[in-house]
């Protein structure tokens, strides 16, 4: 993201009027609590894939009225680059910032943290803890969101994924003519059709390709 992208960004955020499940505005005027920025991290991971958000976000240096306060926090590039590494620590499957955006405005400085949603299947936790929010305030997880994150992954089927490399060149005809045979014998009404059908529209009546691409 460039500059001139995460301050349209920002604008963006700040127009929605108010914090959502997914954005958090703080002062953090001097300073911001390390746990807190974990807690926050985790909480809005998990909002951001419970909404299908692409990305949770994390404003410091803005009111809770969207007014633009300035941050001194972590004023030094390096140490606000370590934040990266010592985030991963204590998160789960070690996610951290996918970047931390500084923007200045009228001489006031605004850090925009971008964090990724939790992975399918798996809530975001930090120093084993889960964490949420109920509305606009930071708390721990429920075990309703717990759930319903984790059984994201129980509800694909795997079968179904496309394999991209995958061209109907690399199908052996013998294993096609075997298909044929094999779905003839479950669907004796549909031998006469069968028979019409070219390679391309058999494959995906027999859902073996979805639209000419091959499925797992």
């Amino acid at each position: 993201m460039t500059p001139d992208q995460a301050l349209a960004k920002l604008h963006e955020l700040l127009a929605l009027g108010r914090e959502t499940e997914w954005v958090e505005r703080k002062e953090a005027r001097n300073d911001f609590s390390y746990d807190k920025l974990g807690q926050y991290f985790a909480a809005l991971s998990n909002e951001a894939n419970l909404h299908g958000e692409k990305f949770g976000w994390l404003i410091l240096g803005v009111d809770d009225d969207g007014t633009i306060v300035d941050t001194q926090y972590r004023l030094d590039s390096r140490s606000l680059d370590s934040l990266k590494h010592e985030v991963a620590k204590n998160v789960s499957n070690r996610l951290s910032f996918v970047d931390i955006h500084t923007i200045n405005i009228a001489e006031m400085r605004v850090l925009l943290f971008q964090i990724p949603p939790a992975l399918r299947g798996i809530p975001t936790t930090w120093k084993g803890h889960y964490y949420g929010r109920d509305g606009e305030s930071l708390a721990a997880l429920n075990i309703e969101k717990v759930e319903r994150i984790r059984k994201q992954t129980m509800h694909e089927d795997w079968t179904s994924g496309i394999c991209e490399d995958a061209t109907l060149e690399d199908l052996l005809p013998e294993a096609i003519s075997k298909a044929r045979s094999e779905y003839a014998k479950k669907n004796p009404r549909l031998t006469d059709e069968l028979s019409q059908w070219d390679d391309i529209t058999f494959l995906n009546k027999a859902m073996i390709t979805f639209k000419g691409k091959i499925t797992r």
